[in-house]
């Protein structure tokens, strides 16, 4: 049965946007379980959102919307196959959701976000904006991650770093929280 059909829907589900078509079509193929499609669809919803924020606030900054909200909707996938980190520690989905997403047929280029989501490039705004939105839609706050960003908007838009931060820590607290813990 496809996820769609068997997915409890919650009131704070309804209110998040669908995910990609190529997403639900690749969650159709896998089946994974519930839970982990709530959380994909929380972590793009934070993506959407931030994106919307920094193409509005720092238009300069030069970054792929559609692979942002691809890998958010995907960085996890690997727990189909490691269904223990869900509910506890682990890294083991990292690569073995970048395998699994290649061997759907996903470009490497869109799959690495599934390895990189924990792990990020400090000079990869894509990958900077999915591990922000892994991190942001539970309120964890991650000094390293949000100074990489802060440094990329900055040399993007010539804003001193001080007021970058200031907007984004601004931005962050706007994100909704009262999402339940997965």
């Amino acid at each position: 049965m496809p996820w769609r059909d068997s997915y409890p829907v919650r009131v704070t589900s309804a209110k998040l946007r669908p995910l990609p078509p190529e997403v639900a079509v690749l969650l159709d193929q896998l089946t994974p379980c519930p839970r982990l499609v709530e959380h994909l669809r929380i972590v793009h919803d934070v993506a959407y959102r931030l994106c919307d924020w920094i193409e509005a606030a720092y238009p300069d900054l030069a970054f792929d919307r559609d692979a942002v909200l691809f890998g958010a909707a995907t960085h996890d996938i690997g727990k189909t196959l490691h269904p223990a980190e869900l509910a506890g520690p682990g890294s083991c989905h990292e690569q073995a959701g970048y395998d699994l997403l290649t061997a759907q047929g996903v470009p490497p280029a869109r799959a690495r976000f599934a390895r990189t989501h924990a792990a990020w490039n400090p000079n990869d705004p894509d990958e900077l904006l999915v591990s922000l939105a892994d991190k942001a839609w539970k309120g964890k706050r991650v000094t390293a991650l949000e100074q990489d960003l802060i440094r990329l908007l900055a040399t993007a838009s010539g804003c001193p770093e001080w007021e970058i931060f200031q907007a984004l820590d601004d931005f962050l607290t706007t994100i909704d929280t009262d999402t339940p813990l997965l």
